[in-house]
């Protein structure tokens, strides 16, 4: 036993030597040459305020401006949820609920006649919002963070507070207030966990957004502050997702998965499941356990103050690709209408980042529509090849014609010291296009259409939302119905009207 002792003693000194017993978020500071870990936050109470602030928040405290960005955020992925039906995971999805289905009394599965029960639909409509990566985007607000890399903030609070407003004929104003409240909190825990989280491989739309899904179910159930705590305890063990999945049908399982688990946590917080009564501050909590650290003052006493809606805004996309493709995208699509540029004279297109754009797409030669959605090369190529980058352009038969593959081998994809300089709160896309005849053509975008500096207008998103349904087929009469009703959403007295024109 002494021996043992010694060995592990010893075992254990060498490797603090070796610097192996370094802590994570120690070698996240090296690395990236931020300042050396502080002390885990002592913020007590931190769950408790974020329980009440969903308790205590009424639709009339929600700013008209707030209720009105938000309005494009939900048609938008109402949209998404239709043209996700087509997609196959959609057949897959249906498939593993067809013994789950609901004659009467279920929740509807956008675009479809289907009907699940509120869970299972919520895992439904997540996973068609997201799987064309076309969905709403979280811009953060501090220079450390990285910025497009939080949360998409709808995917994981519309389709639970959807389904639970459709089977309890709730009325506008309560699905906007339990919408509004979830975007709310899972944003503020998304900026203020440690970047160590989604550097290290977190996809936060999956880890974050379950308390979005959560806030949303608690607010349309009526919870009080002690059951609003227990659902973030339950909801806390359901936090997960990975980046590896990008690129995969995964990634879309991770958001609808949030979505879902926000369905699951109430249920069972109805019931009387206990759980911890600080999951997000606790040493051995969510924070701690997910980050290493966290920012608190990114959350404390910042909920509603302001509205991430209001500030820094959140981002909607013009293009079914990850979101850190579309400054350079927009760049693109510029310089090629004002150069006239085609794709016959193109020699080579140099695009340089910071090194978190590269971190994420990571799809170089991708073969599929879902890995184009997560390749730079592809993005720019299909734009100087086909003009345009819809969800016509992501599929497998368009990615993998010869004009695209040969483009794409052109595309030279770096991190830049310039765009590296301009900080992770932007994403800096430098691009040189090199034209056979020798003449080079400049550009850079710090920001896309879409986002807060370049906003898309309702009627801009209702454009958007038209072609998502023409690409479901959906009748133009239900597709126009479909805008009008969430352009006053507030006037609805029960949002079953909403979804009955989301059915077949």
């Amino acid at each position: 036993m002494t021996k043992r002792r010694d060995f592990l003693k010893s075992t254990a000194g060498a490797g603090a030597a070796c610097g192996l017993l370094t802590t994570p978020l120690a070698l996240y500071a090296a690395e990236t040459g931020q300042p050396s870990a502080q002390p885990f936050p002592q913020t007590p109470g931190l769950t408790k305020y974020v329980a009440e602030f969903v308790s205590n928040t009424k639709y009339e405290d929600i700013p008209a401006d707030v209720i009105e960005l938000g309005k494009k955020s939900i048609l938008d992925g109402i949209g998404l949820a239709l043209s996700g039906s087509k997609a196959e995971t959609a057949g897959l999805i249906q498939s593993y609920g067809n013994e789950f289905a609901c004659a009467t009394g279920g929740s509807t599965v956008i675009g479809t006649s289907f009907k699940l029960p509120l869970r299972f639909a919520a895992l439904a409509n997540g996973v068609a919002i997201h799987v064309d990566d076309f969905d709403d985007t979280q811009l953060a607000a501090a220079k450390d963070r990285v910025y497009g890399l939080l949360v998409h903030p709808t995917v994981p609070v519309l389709p639970a507070a959807f389904g639970l407003a459709e089977t309890t004929g709730k009325g506008g104003k309560d699905f906007m207030l339990a919408y509004h409240l979830g975007v709310e909190v899972e944003t503020k825990i998304a900026e203020a966990i440690s970047p160590r989280h989604y550097e290290d491989g977190f996809h936060s739309t999956g880890t974050c957004g379950v308390f979005g899904g959560t806030v949303a179910c608690a607010k349309l159930r009526g919870f009080d502050t002690a059951h609003i705590v227990t659902s973030f305890a339950i909801a806390a063990s359901h936090s997960a997702g990975l980046r590896e999945n990008f690129g995969t049908m995964m990634k879309s399982f991770q958001a609808g998965h949030a979505a879902e688990s926000g369905v699951v946590a109430t249920d069972f917080a109805a019931l009387g499941w206990t759980g911890a009564d600080q999951i997000l501050e606790a040493p051995r909590g969510f924070f701690h356990a997910y980050g290493g650290t966290y920012d608190p003052a990114a959350i404390q006493n910042k909920l509603g103050n302001p509205w991430t809606f209001a500030r820094p805004g959140i981002s909607i996309k013009p293009f079914p690709s990850g979101s850190l493709t579309h400054p350079g995208m927009t760049e693109m699509l510029r310089l090629i209408r004002a150069e006239h540029i085609k794709a016959a004279d193109v020699e080579q297109v140099e695009v340089g980042t910071n090194h978190n754009l590269p971190n994420a797409l990571i799809r170089h030669q991708p073969k599929d529509g879902l890995q184009a959605k997560f390749s730079m090369e592809f993005c720019m190529a299909i734009l100087l090849v086909d003009g345009k980058a819809g969800l016509g352009q992501f599929t497998e038969a368009v990615v993998n014609r010869p004009d695209v593959q040969q483009m794409i081998r052109r595309v030279r994809f770096y991190v830049d010291r310039e765009a590296e300089a301009a900080g992770y709160d932007r994403m800096t896309t430098i691009i040189k296009i090199h034209l056979k005849n020798g003449r080079t053509i400049s550009g850079r975008a710090d920001f896309g259409k879409g986002s807060p500096t370049n906003p898309m207008s309702f009627d801009e998103v209702a454009e958007k939302f038209r072609s998502c349904a023409e690409f479901a087929g959906w009748p133009a009469a239900k597709t126009n119905s479909i805008v009008d009703a969430v352009r006053n959403l507030e006037r609805a007295p029960d949002i079953r009207s909403l979804a009955a024109l989301c059915s077949k």
